[in-house]
């Protein structure tokens, strides 16, 4: 009898294992989907499964088709088990499909909390998707119960990522880091046919570290000085339920920022660390237009002209941020674009071009963010085949596939002289 308890019990752990080995990667593949329209299959030539991407990668890598460098500034690829540095059997970023598609720098978002029933017209903070997924994940025992320690393990798997990436991956920190990182890239050569393992032929991709609402600051401005010490050098205010901080556009009371968020927003800005309004209440994205010193951005999302969804931003907020020097991020999905072809994605570009100025609009995909597109990062020089087919010139592709989040973050991770005067 004892026998059979034993093991019963032993059965009940070898289950218990599999489920905590396969469960994570099943809830992904049902989330981070890639689904190509039938035009993209023909443009690509093939599925983008793994192994034909692998082929793909095998080959000498290719000039850049039409801007560098490029940026996104959003995606969520930390929230999930996978190893950054190895091409994915699902999902939507790792290093190997950012080389692929010549992006100079990722923003990767640590996501700490959504809840039940997400939704983008009113959800509470009285739940939490994340959590039996940081348990299933076997993340630390500290993440379990902190959003705050979720965020710096989040930093810590991208530090480790990059210290094991042989330098193909870098942490930027610092203006002095991204152009370091802009030279190492116009210094790399071409790959030749069968290049030699040490041939430095392979561009360095960087990584930057944002938050995706500030969550777990527990009214306490020291935890916001430990995200930036951690290497944090962005954050949204809010994510899908209002906070401390300020309303969500998702939120029941949708309201501005409160007196602790001002005292947020002002360190952010002193410290360096660019203030991101996507997924912010309307009456919050007005206050923060009121006291911002520095350029903001909207990090990912899209435009109520081109797809009236609410959480996209009406043309007098574009124009607020295109005020204070920032950028509004166009993302990859239906709910930014109400398409995921890239025509749609290039059609809300050209308004914010057209509302706000060539120099105020980016890429922001949210890739990995429980969302389905119709590429990877892979091929994100789809979205330039757009552009270029809606009209934009070469100078202007330049600007939104990169050249304008390049000097909105360099700008914004400079510390704020505490001279500097408020608007």
């Amino acid at each position: 009898m004892r026998r059979a308890i034993w093991w019963g019990v032993a059965l009940l752990a070898i289950l218990a294992a599999g489920f905590l080995a396969l469960a994570p990667g099943i809830v992904e593949r049902s989330m981070n989907k890639v689904e190509p329209t039938p035009a993209i299959e023909q443009r690509m030539g093939a599925d983008i499964d793994p192994d034909a991407l692998a082929r793909e990668l095998a080959k000498p890598t290719p000039e850049p088709v039409f801007a560098d460098p490029i940026v996104d500034l959003h995606a969520d690829t930390l929230l999930w088990s996978r190893d950054l540095l190895t091409l994915g059997t699902r999902g939507q970023v790792d290093l190997p499909r950012l080389q692929r598609g010549n992006v100079a720098l990722q923003v990767f978002s640590s996501v700490t909390k959504t809840p039940r029933g997400q939704n983008y017209d009113s959800n509470g903070d009285d739940s939490d998707n994340i959590t039996p997924l940081v348990i299933a994940q076997l993340q630390p025992v500290r993440t379990w119960g902190s959003l705050l320690n979720r965020s710096l393990w989040h930093a810590t798997k991208l530090r480790r990522a990059a210290r094991a990436s042989n330098g193909e991956l870098r942490l930027i920190t610092s203006p002095r880091e991204l152009d370091a990182l802009l030279v190492a890239r116009a210094n790399t050569r071409p790959c030749p046919h069968h290049a030699a393992p040490d041939f430095p032929c392979v561009k360095p991709t960087g990584a930057l570290l944002s938050i995706e609402g500030l969550n777990g600051l527990e009214g306490s401005l020291a935890n916001l000085d430990r995200l930036y010490r951690s290497g944090f050098r962005m954050a949204g205010l809010t994510h899908f339920f209002d906070n401390e901080i300020a309303g969500s556009m998702h939120g029941r009371a949708k309201g501005g920022l409160t007196p602790f968020g001002r005292q947020v927003v002002a360190r952010m800005e002193d410290r360096g660390m660019i203030v991101d309004v996507a997924h912010l209440s309307h009456a919050g994205i007005a206050d923060v237009l009121k006291v911002a010193r520095r350029p903001i951005v909207s990090s990912h999302g899209g435009v109520q002209a081109t797809c009236r969804v609410n959480r996209n931003l009406t043309d007098d907020e574009v124009r607020g941020i295109a005020r204070t020097g920032g950028v509004v991020g166009i993302g990859y999905w239906a709910g930014a674009v109400c398409s995921t072809d890239p025509k749609a994605i290039a059609k809300a570009i050209v308004h914010v071009r057209d509302v706000a100025g060539i120099d105020h609009v980016a890429l922001g995909s949210d890739f990995d963010g429980a969302v389905t597109t119709a590429f990877d990062t892979a091929w994100v020089a789809l979205v330039a085949e757009a552009l270029r087919d809606a009209g934009l010139r070469q100078d202007e592709l330049d600007k939104v596939m990169g050249g304008n989040a390049i000097l909105v973050l360099r700008a914004g991770m400079q510390p704020l002289s505490p001279a500097a005067p408020a608007r």
